[in-house]
């Protein structure tokens, strides 16, 4: 790991965690530098990467002010969020899984108004596959395409950007969310409920049918 890297680990997770308190000024470059044993180089580079993020606020001949995340950050700081200390964090965990079922139930009602007769099949089809995956992982895979295709068809730019987020952490530890697909055969009578309404252009059922879905692959990792 670049010593950037550390240094920036280590003060994203002192914001987050609340060692400093929105408006706070962070020590000097330079102190940073010295308390923490690494070259000004890394400082400045993990300093940036903060500050993309929104997590501190830099402004010329004033002091470091760390920001306020929970109104200024965005999705990127999701993944420091989920998995500080190298784990997940089960409260941010849960959250997560309530507005991602939340999210996909709404873009299955749109999708079901929205949706190409291409996309109705490749729903079908993939509810087809998750039932007989042979192993976990392909079932995981098969279950983000799933969603993936629902959001497509759902046509709304916002919710793909969204999805483009979520699927970053997702992937980034895909084994500690394995657990979405425990038991898939189970869950496979759930995958084709929605893909159906949505092929009906059932609005209310597409959308009911693929929170259930959600809901109880939410419960499975929670």
């Amino acid at each position: 790991m670049l010593v950037s890297d550390d240094v920036f680990r280590r003060l994203t997770e002192d914001i987050l965690g609340g060692a400093y308190e929105p408006g706070e000024k962070l020590p000097t470059q330079r102190a940073l530098a010295r308390d923490l044993g690494v070259n000004m180089a890394s400082i400045r580079e993990a300093v940036k990467r903060l500050e993309q993020l929104r997590l501190v606020e830099v402004r010329h001949g004033d002091a470091m002010r760390v920001s306020d995340w929970r109104t200024s950050g965005g999705l990127d700081v999701l993944a420091h969020l989920l998995f500080r200390a190298g784990g997940l964090d089960r409260s941010t965990l849960a959250d997560l899984m309530e507005a991602r079922a939340l999210m996909l139930s709404e873009a299955a009602r749109l999708a079901a108004t929205r949706r190409s007769d291409d996309q109705a099949h490749q729903l079908a089809e993939t509810a087809a596959r998750i039932a007989g995956a042979g192993d976990a992982t392909t079932a995981q895979a098969l279950d983000w395409a799933f969603y993936a295709t629902i959001v497509d068809a759902a046509g709304n730019l916002v919710l793909g950007l969204v999805m483009n987020s979520i699927r970053h952490v997702y992937f980034q530890s895909a084994d500690l969310f394995a657990k979405v697909v425990d038991d898939h055969e189970a869950l496979a009578p759930l995958y084709t409920e929605a893909a159906q309404a949505i092929a009906q252009k059932n609005e209310s059922e597409a959308a009911a049918a693929t929170k259930r879905l959600a809901q109880a692959q939410a419960e499975r990792l929670l």
